[in-house]
């Protein structure tokens, strides 16, 4: 039992998260030179890896798709906490950064992740299987999310410029939570089956039989360390954007990339976490994590900042432009006709390829508006 012991406070998974936490702690506020600033990166790279471990291990245990909402709803919910503190912190330079957030999180969920799921099961075994009933209703979800956030601010009269009125935040608010609320309700009830990992056949494969699940004492200690490694991940991406502030500007880039990258330093468990999944023949539970983060970011995201919008001064900027509409238009529709009607639950190279390319699209505008 004490050998048991020492190994698991002496197990990298346990000692990164904790040390990462002290360190953001230590460091939180401050101005760290570039030594620290490197100690800080190694860590964060760290937690991430540990992210991904522990989000595995309470996966193995709770089954599908129970794990992959935890990764999401989890990174998620710390996600907003991030953003609604620095729009305190800085009103006046982050009127549009809910929807630049939510909008990087739905492209590089739906193009990136997405797309190295699909590229990485198709090389496996030349087509990547999933599921197309649930693979449908998540992707019907993230649409109907995106367009009533994201493009119909743009395109309202209440207000001059891309942003709701109370009224209309409030209505979206609560229409987002509600249509996220209801996925979940969906996912892991009446049709759980259907985010379930198939087989060549289309068979359900309900349960992972190559290894035994881990005990509910493990899952539980995994669970809080998976918690502890996401603090660390978001508070030491912001401690060192600052760094990455500075490199934008040297790269005379705009300001809004920032953005970009923090969104891809906090999404990066939930890439891994899928990427692994995809080589182990389980596309579905890949596809889980993409369309699912991509809901919580828009089903969580909106109803905290319309909460936090009745203390914060200035407008809320939520219309996406014309080039974003273009983007996220053009992933929809790639989407809907690549993945789910050529030949619905397969997709081939092609399909992967094609949403890796719209995020390389979206990054490359993002950089060069």
């Amino acid at each position: 039992m004490a050998a048991l012991l020492r190994s698991r406070v002496t197990d990298w998974t346990v000692v990164v998260p904790v040390l990462a936490v002290l360190v953001l702690i230590v460091t939180w506020g401050r101005d760290l030179p570039g030594p620290i600033i490197v100690v800080v990166a190694v860590l964060l790279g760290g937690a991430v890896l540990a992210a991904v471990h522990h989000a595995e291990v309470v996966a193995h245990r709770v089954g599908e798709p129970y794990g992959s909402l935890v990764l999401a709803v989890a990174v998620t919910v710390i996600e907003v906490a991030l953003i609604v503190t620095l729009m305190i912190s800085g009103p006046e330079k982050t009127q549009s950064l809910a929807r630049d957030t939510v909008f990087a999180a739905v492209m590089i969920t739906c193009n990136g992740i997405l797309g190295l799921s699909l590229l990485l099961g198709a090389l496996r075994r030349r087509v990547a299987v999933f599921n197309p009933e649930g693979t449908g209703g998540a992707l019907a979800t993230v649409i109907t999310l995106a367009t009533l956030s994201l493009v119909i601010p743009t395109f309202t009269t209440a207000r001059p410029g891309p942003e709701f009125s109370p009224a209309q935040l409030t209505f979206a608010a609560v229409a987002s939570l509600a249509l996220y609320g209801l996925f979940v309700l969906v996912q892991t009830g009446r049709h759980r089956d259907y985010f379930l990992p198939v087989d060549s056949q289309g068979r359900v494969i309900d349960a992972e039989e190559h290894a035994k699940p881990p005990t509910t004492k493990a899952a539980l200690v995994s669970l809080g360390l998976l918690l502890v490694a996401l603090v660390a991940v978001v508070g030491d991406a912001k401690t060192v954007s600052p760094t990455i502030e500075d490199g934008v500007a040297a790269a005379n880039l705009p300001h809004a990339f920032v953005g970009v990258i923090i969104a891809l330093l906090v999404l990066l468990p939930e890439t891994l976490a899928a990427a692994r999944a995809a080589r182990r023949d389980r596309v579905q539970i890949s596809l889980n994590l993409a369309l699912g983060s991509a809901m919580a970011s828009i089903g969580l995201t909106i109803p905290a900042i319309a909460i936090a919008s009745i203390w914060l001064d200035g407008p809320l900027l939520l219309g996406l432009g014309g080039t974003q509409l273009a983007l996220l238009a053009l992933t929809a529709v790639t989407a809907v006709t690549a993945v789910l009607t050529v030949v619905p639950g397969r997709a081939n190279v092609l399909q992967g390829g094609v949403h890796l390319v719209l995020l390389a699209a979206f990054v490359f505008l993002a950089a060069s508006p």
